[in-house]
């Protein structure tokens, strides 16, 4: 292209921006910055090669203790730990496995996740509506104190209620 001398700007052969006159300082800044960009950093390694690496760097660890302590006449030294269950995992697995319905009692199980969730949902619709979470903290104050008084205060109350509560139990757990 060809450059007039009324026109400040002109394109050399290497398709450069040239100024003539002085540009706004804004869009210098902007020139510069962009004619020297950084370099991009080297792309990670993967994590998978690496996890890789050092298992089979350990497995040959392992073997070549093995090794050793079987020409001494040793016996091979076992790396990997044994871990036991908690106390509470074996509760349930023994629970589990004296269930005979075990369809039933996951079917109940899922029902009651359900039932957790929707109602879940539904407490927070409430809450959202105006003077309804209010209300509802009233009644509940109201209702734990009529309960406190009828059933905490006086102590045959307490007896009949502690009473109550063991039968209950021992109907659900089945033992008397």
């Amino acid at each position: 292209m060809a450059s007039t001398a009324s026109n400040p700007l002109s394109l050399s052969s290497s398709s450069a921006l040239v100024t003539n006159a002085k540009a706004p300082p804004r869009l210098q800044g902007a020139s510069a910055a962009s004619s020297s960009l950084p370099t991009l950093p080297p792309p990670p390694a993967t994590v998978h090669s690496n996890t890789h690496f050092a298992k089979t760097t350990d497995y040959c660890r392992k073997i070549a203790r093995n090794v050793v302590a079987m020409a001494t006449g040793e016996a091979p030294a076992e790396v990997v730990a044994t871990t036991e269950t908690p106390e509470i995992v074996k509760t349930i697995q023994e629970a589990w496995g004296k269930v005979e319905d075990k369809y039933a009692v996951t079917s109940l199980a899922v029902a009651g996740g359900v039932a957790l969730w929707a109602s879940a949902g539904m407490i927070s619709a409430l809450d959202r509506l105006p003077l309804v979470p209010g209300v509802l903290e009233l009644v509940g104050i109201g209702y734990t104190g009529w309960f406190a008084y009828r059933n905490l205060v006086f102590k045959p109350d307490r007896e009949a209620l502690i009473k109550k509560v063991v039968d209950t139990y021992n109907d659900i757990i089945g033992t008397s």
